[in-house]
């Protein structure tokens, strides 16, 4: 969590406290030591080395729909959904044209090309990143969480069409930290390719020379809410420990387990029963995000245990929703929470800012969140910009989902926002 921060703004010294993994003071318009709006980019006094980083358009509005000015979100869905305002999608074709010069494509495409702290050097991360469609959402997301010291594994899904892994194989030779995973899975939902996916990924960053702390893994369609640093921060005081859901099953999941599933075009749940699984522990359930330390990947592969519990779990369905959660609560895995009996206490979700059709409602009348303003799709909505007020409100490091085709300004002004706390982050630590 962020403290405590300490903001020259004219002439007075104000103090933010209690915004943990929130805002720096130098984003805020302050007026009478208050708060004019929570987040608008503060242009005063650039330092020249920062500013080609900026990714704010001409006479963005973005700071006005970060803070929900219904005037301002009014005309971005109004634009979204206006033929002539449409956005012009890169193409597989535009970025390997691109990518012909890297050193013109980094630059223009305003990539973070140097450490910007001690902390953030100090302590590299690395990413599992499975994709397979939408290449300018993959190319965008990789720019907003890219640096120089973190290192990135990318799994392009083998059914993809062969113009979507030559224009990814184009855009990672740029980097000598991005690589593409040696083995590829042809991914189908809720199957435990999902799982080997990532675990190709895992294996593979083992291997690298880089000497990251933790791992991340993330989708297509993922987006960070908080800059690298506010990231390294939140790991940093996490003394080791992992972070993602981990809760006691509902009984109507437990059939994911207690059933095998065939693997066809889609997962289908069969009658025979499974035999227990080969662990100590009870079954949990939770998400299929993580952020786990370089210990607990490391034993993934070392300890038998669990790769007796991989093989079993193959034929389960969605278990990526079960095998990390589990894998969390037993006592011999690094950074874990071990089982108490008779504790059922939740941990707080923390990877991704979601939103679920079925929760969505009412605030006022007790619903969780807000209806979608974007779309649902698959019963998850992906974002449109309407969402983003309450989107930079929740103290997650990502959300999920976004899509440029359905509402470019949403992803626009994600990566102004979190780009500007970049700048002002790194420009204030240097005064």
């Amino acid at each position: 969590m962020l403290d405590q921060y300490f903001c020259w703004r004219m002439k007075g010294l104000y103090i933010v406290s209690g915004l943990s993994l929130t805002f720096l003071c130098g984003y805020f318009s302050l007026r009478d030591n208050s708060f004019e709006n929570y987040w608008k980019p503060v242009k005063l006094n650039y330092v020249v080395r920062y500013e080609p980083l900026d990714l704010a358009e001409k006479n963005s509005s973005c700071w006005k729909i970060i803070s929900g000015d219904p005037e301002a979100i009014g005309e971005a869905r109004l634009k979204s959904i206006t033929i002539a305002n449409k956005h012009n999608i890169f193409t597989e074709t535009d970025y390997l044209t691109m990518t012909r010069d890297c050193r013109h494509f980094i630059k223009n495409r305003k990539y973070i090309t140097f450490p910007l702290s001690t902390e953030e050097s100090d302590f590299p991360l690395a990413y599992s990143m499975v994709i397979h469609t939408n290449i300018e959402m993959f190319e965008r997301l990789l720019r907003s969480i890219y640096v120089p010291q973190n290192v990135y594994c990318v799994h392009v899904d083998r059914k993809s069409p062969k113009s979507f892994h030559s224009a990814v194989r184009a855009i990672a030779s740029c980097f000598n930290n991005v690589f593409i995973a040696g083995k590829s899975e042809s991914v189908i939902y809720a199957s435990w390719s999902r799982v080997q996916a990532d675990l190709n990924c895992m294996e593979e960053l083992l291997q690298s020379p880089v000497p990251w702390r933790y791992l991340i893994n993330v989708c297509g369609q993922d987006f960070p809410a908080r800059t690298n640093k506010e990231i390294v921060n939140s790991l940093m005081a996490m003394n080791g420990s992992n972070i993602m859901d981990s809760v006691v099953p509902p009984n109507f999941k437990k059939s994911r387990w207690q059933f095998h599933h065939d693997v066809r075009r889609s997962v289908v749940r069969t009658g025979r029963k499974k035999s227990l699984p080969p662990i100590g522990s009870p079954m949990y359930v939770g998400g299929a995000y993580i952020l786990v330390t370089r210990k607990f990947v490391s034993a993934l592969f070392a300890n038998t245990e669990i790769q007796a519990f991989f093989k079993w779990s193959e034929d389960t369905y969605s278990p990526d929703e079960h095998i990390w959660a589990t894998l969390q609560r037993m006592p011999e895995m690094p950074g874990s929470t071990p089982y108490i009996p008779g504790h059922y206490k939740s941990d707080p979700v923390v990877t991704r800012a979601v939103k679920w059709s079925f929760e969505a409602g009412d605030v006022a009348k007790g619903a969780p969140y807000p209806p979608c303003t974007g779309r649902y799709r698959h019963l998850l909505c992906v974002y449109g910009s309407g969402d983003l007020h309450w989107i930079v409100q929740q103290e997650r490091l990502f959300a999920n989902k976004f899509d440029p085709q359905l509402d470019n300004i949403a992803v626009q002004c994600m990566e102004e926002y979190v780009r500007s706390k970049v700048i002002n982050e790194t420009r204030f630590q240097n005064q």
